[in-house]
């Protein structure tokens, strides 16, 4: 498997958040009084590979991208994931009463059958 190559100093938002994903995170924010931030970050798991795992987060992390979305609604962004999530669009999207989020991933070459995991490869 291999990632392409992310540098941060080129990229001033290597993920971009729909005006409606912010509002969730910052109703998210609001709701948990300790979290100061959303977390993205990617790991293992899954049939096809990987998996994105959102957090609200107290802090930052030493190497983690710090992104303002908006007053109060900060994006940290895991250095270790930057090459997977370079160019990914975050959406909130509603379909009949169920809210989610959509990740629009150029990176991502194959999706699982359920949704859950997708492969860069």
């Amino acid at each position: 498997m291999t990632v392409e190559t992310f540098d941060p100093q080129r990229a001033a938002s290597p993920v971009s958040v729909t005006p409606e994903a912010i509002e969730h995170f910052r109703r998210q924010l609001l709701k948990d009084q300790k979290a100061k931030a959303v977390r993205l970050s990617v790991k293992e798991s899954g049939c096809t590979g990987f998996m994105y795992v959102v957090d609200l987060v107290t802090d930052a992390q030493s190497d983690d991208l710090h992104q303002p979305l908006a007053e109060g609604v900060e994006l940290l962004i895991d250095k270790s994931s930057l090459g997977i999530v370079n160019g990914t669009r975050i959406e909130l999207v509603t379909e009949g009463v169920n809210k989610q989020l959509r990740f629009q991933n150029p990176n991502a070459k194959d999706h699982c059958g359920c949704g859950e995991s997708f492969s860069v490869a």
